[in-house]
């Protein structure tokens, strides 16, 4: 009986933790008149719209990285590539409403081709990814960064389609449809996908 309230207090905790560390390191989404407005001066060429794009999604395209079990200079090099190729392949992008899951898309196919060119390498980087700072103190804060690390270690051990829906939905906030679109799969096969994600960490957290 206790075992069972302590596996029920423990998938409860794994549903609102990475939530909550989406909101500690993430800046606010776009909203989708942003991005219509956004992709339109994109595919129009115009340079100071692709410094907009950077500014806008940067953090969120490089901790993007990071969940994926990158090191920081990994992820700065393959954050700076998502986005050249973003800018390079502007035209394909035919709906502004998508300009998010789209980009999300080029960063998924980064990632992915970094892995296959380096199929040797750990993907759990050593140095951890922090929540931002403000608002939480001492101990406090303390065992929160210790939650996140322990978390962050576990998502990078995933499979990558499971690790990609959990990092795309979870900690990036990306809606169904947009992380189903960067994914390149269907809504279920991307609800499916998250929900093994969670019972796969559940199992690890418990374990442990």
């Amino acid at each position: 009986m206790q075992k069972n309230a302590a596996t029920a207090e423990q998938s409860n905790h794994l549903a609102h933790l990475a939530p909550k560390m989406a909101d500690a390191a993430r800046p606010e989404r776009t909203s989708q008149l942003q991005q219509v407005a956004l992709a339109k001066r994109l595919r129009h060429g115009d340079r100071a719209a692709a410094e907009e794009l950077v500014e806008t999604y940067y953090e969120r395209v490089y901790l993007f990285m990071r969940a994926m079990g990158h090191d920081s200079q990994i992820s700065e090099d393959l954050t700076q590539e998502a986005f050249m190729k973003a800018w390079y392949h502007i035209g394909q992008l035919r709906d502004g409403r998508a300009l998010t899951g789209w980009l999300f898309r080029i960063a998924s196919n980064v990632s992915r081709l970094y892995w296959r060119r380096h199929k040797h390498e750990s993907r759990v980087h050593r140095d951890g990814v922090e929540p931002a700072a403000g608002g939480v103190d001492g101990l406090t804060r303390a065992g929160e960064q210790e939650q996140f690390a322990g978390l962050h270690r576990e998502i990078a051990r995933l499979p990558w389609k499971l690790k990609q829906a959990i990092v795309l939905h979870y900690l990036d906030q990306l809606t169904i449809a947009e992380a189903a679109q960067a994914a390149q799969v269907r809504p279920g096969t991307l609800k499916s996908r998250l929900n093994r994600g969670l019972e796969a960490l559940r199992k690890h957290i418990i374990h442990d």
